[in-house]
């Protein structure tokens, strides 16, 4: 047995900063993320090539300069004592962990979806070489699974984060990002409404598009908090958006004995997941000793 203290250096509290400013940093940021996306004039959807090569730009400049805001507006005394990329969760060590162990927790929470996908034709695609080579060289495929994540993690979570914690407990720090990151998705509710859906059920499912990102988001900003990696967040993000919502429909076409055990393993997956969520994010896990003082 070893005794903690004597591998990691003693905890220091993170120096703090108004509230006002890592408050206001992160509206901003939140604001110019969403702006980006509809900086071009384009008569085209957002699923047409050419509006999501645009976007791809527009959101790229952003993760450019977004560092600045966590650089010019963290406490002094922080940036002299912890290197610049260290705040924003780019560190070795504790990285193997990072990549691996949040990725499985959620694949855990997935448990149920995954039983059920296993069942169809089209979980034999995932060990196909030229499934994956379509679908890298599927421009929508990839804006959901590796430039959205990419980008939102980096500009939600890796520098907004550093900025809310230098004002808050990390625990209200977890809380109050994920509502920038919500309100951040109401902008397909315009979207939907200039497709010609009806207001009502743009502001229904857009309604719900806010509390599932938001609840998302918890999650996303407490992986970043208890790892102090970026990776983290990101990798569980990516999941999240290949696995999507529960297919309901697609369970109950299975046959009993499978719907069964799908439902059961539902369970499991979601009560195994509330279990190992603090087991498995434990900071001395990542070596991290920056964010999580609680």
């Amino acid at each position: 047995m070893y005794n903690e203290s004597e591998i990691l250096p003693p905890l220091e509290a993170l120096p703090q900063i108004p509230i006002v400013t890592s408050v206001a940093c992160s509206f901003i940021l939140a604001v110019v993320y969403v702006g980006s996306l509809y900086v071009w004039d384009t008569k085209y959807n957002r699923d047409h090539p050419t509006t999501i090569k645009r976007r791809f730009a527009s959101v790229s400049v952003v993760m450019l300069f977004a560092p600045f805001f966590v650089y010019f507006y963290s406490s002094p005394e922080l940036l002299q004592r912890e290197p610049f990329p260290k705040l924003l969760g780019f560190r070795l060590p504790g990285l193997w962990q990072a990549t691996v162990i949040p990725y499985l927790l959620t694949a855990l929470l997935y448990l149920g979806p995954i039983f059920v996908n296993m069942q169809n034709e089209s979980f034999r695609s995932y060990f196909d070489l030229d499934f994956w080579r379509g679908s890298f060289s599927n421009i929508i495929w990839i804006r959901n699974h590796v430039m959205a994540p990419l980008s939102e993690e980096f500009v939600f979570r890796a520098c907004m984060m550093p900025l809310i914690l230098q004002s808050f407990t990390p625990l209200t720090a977890v809380f109050i990002t994920p509502l920038f990151f919500g309100v951040a998705h109401l902008h397909h509710i315009a979207e939907r409404l200039s497709m010609g859906m009806e207001l009502s059920t743009s502001l229904l499912i857009g309604l719900f598009q806010f509390t599932y990102t938001t609840l998302f988001g918890f999650y996303s900003a407490y992986l970043f908090a208890r790892t102090g990696h970026v990776i983290a967040p990101l990798l569980a993000h990516a999941l999240c958006n290949y696995m999507g919502l529960p297919d309901v429909q697609d369970l109950w076409q299975q046959d009993q004995w499978k719907r069964v055990v799908a439902i059961i393993l539902y369970l499991v997956g979601f009560a195994g997941w509330i279990y190992l969520l603090p087991i498995a994010t434990e900071p001395s896990l990542y070596q991290n000793r920056l964010y999580w003082n609680v």
